[in-house]
């Protein structure tokens, strides 16, 4: 959700690197680059691709600091929405070219294509996601996924009540399940605003 007044450290972070601040940019590095390359690395499934489009990312943060708005989100879910739409041009690209190449132009290749990337995309989503995840949310899910563990278990492990259990449960699953409604539109410039 959106908020009025964003982060202070967000605005500042934007208006040191609208004025050219390099600092601000190893700042921005420091804090975001673990995050950048995994979520890239989820995309392409390649090491080296994954660190070319690390360096894309904060090239492109450094050159256009005033796409980012602040009253669309937080600096973090900006700099992963521009991870995930370069990764995904970047996957598109590389795999147009292997079909290419391969003599392959369908339209069944097309579709397979198509389908690649909305997977890999939406784990990525789902990544972010959990690592942004408050950790109540996170620790009832996995105490209910990865232990099995059912609600009144997960409420007795946590020192909570059930119906606190349930909600952490519901709250931490709604927003998983947003990984998988993103819209994918790899041809557009990187943008601005929340992840969707």
């Amino acid at each position: 959700m959106a908020k009025d007044t964003p982060p202070r450290w967000d605005r500042r972070m934007q208006q040191r690197l609208a004025r050219g601040e390099a600092a601000a940019l190893g700042e921005l590095y420091d804090r975001f680059a673990s995050l950048v390359h995994s979520l890239a690395h989820r995309v392409l499934d390649d090491d080296d691709a994954a660190d070319r489009v690390t360096r894309e990312v904060f090239g492109h943060l450094w050159e256009n600091p005033d796409m980012y708005d602040p009253k669309q989100g937080s600096m973090r879910s900006w700099v992963a929405k521009v991870t995930r739409e370069l990764a995904v041009r970047r996957l598109r690209q590389t795999e147009a070219q292997a079909y290419e190449a391969s003599g392959e132009d369908s339209a069944e290749k097309a579709e397979e294509l198509e389908q690649k990337i909305r997977r890999a995309s939406t784990a990525a989503r789902a990544d972010y996601i959990v690592r942004s995840m408050p950790a109540p949310l996170w620790n009832a899910l996995e105490l209910a996924y990865f232990q099995r563990r059912d609600y009144r278990q997960t409420a007795a492990d946590l020192g909570v009540t059930e119906d606190e259990a349930r909600r952490r449960l519901r709250l931490g699953l709604q927003l998983l399940s947003t990984a998988n409604t993103q819209a994918l539109d790899g041809s557009s410039p990187p943008g601005n605003g929340r992840p969707r």
